[in-house]
């Protein structure tokens, strides 16, 4: 696992003085989000969370590129980022980059850029580990009494798809990754695709839905676990802005409210009511939504048309909206390194001290 090295050191003193801290930066097709937390029992206690819109894929479909003007919007967000993880003395940083990076011609020369620019180095991670990390970001919103999960994480510039079953040995109910899919489609993307008429029509709506079935519907490996869904002995979480954001819609939230957001149960027909109040109040009427705001009211739906199109092909009542993901995965498992090798040295040096010898790393 690359890691980028703390950008700022502290002395012993201060790691006294001062809780560890750990960074977890992603940045997407769409966004670029930071958590830095502290460790805490069971998980973590976040300090200090950042989000920001760049749209950093605007354009890449067109052009195969990343364009300056996105560029220059994620450097400058970035930049903050930098800052407050110098603030906080962060001692260990999982920086990411996904699709948008993975599919852009000068994506590595980009991450030169960043490095060069804001002293953050940013690794491209692979589909498969982005899956596996957003399970582990949203495992503690699981349903361990289902016999499956299907975990969707739609992004700007694709859709990770992850097939999970709890009916391990001896009943462990931990959660084991079974298949998971990768599709080049995310509510940038989708949206630049289809383009939004207006008003919305239906034709253009299952336009959309069937371009992300077409890409899902021939994918097999997870098909042991069909019947677990269609007995409505599974559910599936979401964990996306424009999931988010349908859920704000339903509880009809004035503002953004996370603990009312992420945990909660949503029914198929609630997703479905949610989208339909999507299109019948047009981008204006999105735009003025407190959960949406002007910069998703132009992807959100492409968000709800994943999810119809996964929710079809993969029936479950039962959907958990999750507020967490990527970022969560990292810092787990970032933590759980940190903490190990704390351990050892605490170890060592109870046996040097004892005249023992020092326990192995």
């Amino acid at each position: 696992m690359d890691e980028a090295p703390a950008l700022a050191r502290a002395s012993r003193q201060d790691q006294t003085d001062h809780p560890r801290c750990y960074g977890a930066l992603d940045l997407g097709t769409n966004n670029c989000r930071l958590l830095i937390a502290t460790p805490a029992r069971g998980g973590f206690r976040v300090v200090e969370a950042f989000s920001r819109i760049v749209r950093l894929g605007e354009g890449l479909t067109l052009t195969g590129r990343l364009q300056d003007p996105a560029m220059d919007r994620a450097i400058a967000a970035l930049q903050i980022c930098a800052e407050k993880l110098k603030r906080r003395r962060v001692m260990r940083l999982r920086a990411v980059a996904t699709q948008a990076c993975r599919s852009a011609e000068n994506g590595a020369e980009f991450i030169s850029r960043v490095e060069r620019e804001t002293g953050l180095k940013l690794s491209i991670i692979g589909p498969e580990e982005e899956a596996r990390l957003s399970v582990a970001g949203c495992s503690n919103l699981l349903d361990r009494e289902a016999e499956a999960a299907l975990v969707v994480d739609v992004g700007g510039g694709s859709t990770e798809l992850s097939w999970v079953a709890f009916n391990g040995e001896e009943g462990d109910r931990r959660p084991r990754l079974i298949a998971w899919l990768s599709v080049p489609i995310g509510v940038v993307t989708l949206a630049e695709r289809f383009p939004e008429p207006e008003p919305a029509t239906e034709e253009w709506w299952k336009s959309m839905v069937e371009a992300v079935r077409r890409e899902i519907a021939a994918f097999g490996a997870a098909d042991p676990l069909r019947s677990h869904f269609l007995d409505g002995r599974a559910h599936m979480v979401g964990t996306s802005g424009a999931i988010t954001s349908l859920a704000g819609m339903h509880l009809g939230l004035q503002r953004y409210d996370r603990t009312r957001v992420d945990g909660l149960w949503m029914t198929r027909d609630e997703c479905r009511a949610a989208a339909d109040r999507l299109r019948a109040v047009g981008r204006v009427g999105r735009a003025a939504e407190p959960c949406i705001g002007p910069e998703r009211a132009d992807l959100v739906l492409a968000g709800a048309a994943i999810l119809e199109a996964v929710q079809q092909l993969w029936p479950c009542q039962r959907v958990r909206v999750a507020d967490r993901g990527l970022r969560e995965g990292m810092l787990l498992a970032l933590m759980r390194e940190g903490e190990g090798r704390a351990r050892r040295r605490r170890r060592r040096r109870r046996s040097n001290g004892s005249g023992a010898l020092a326990a192995p790393a």
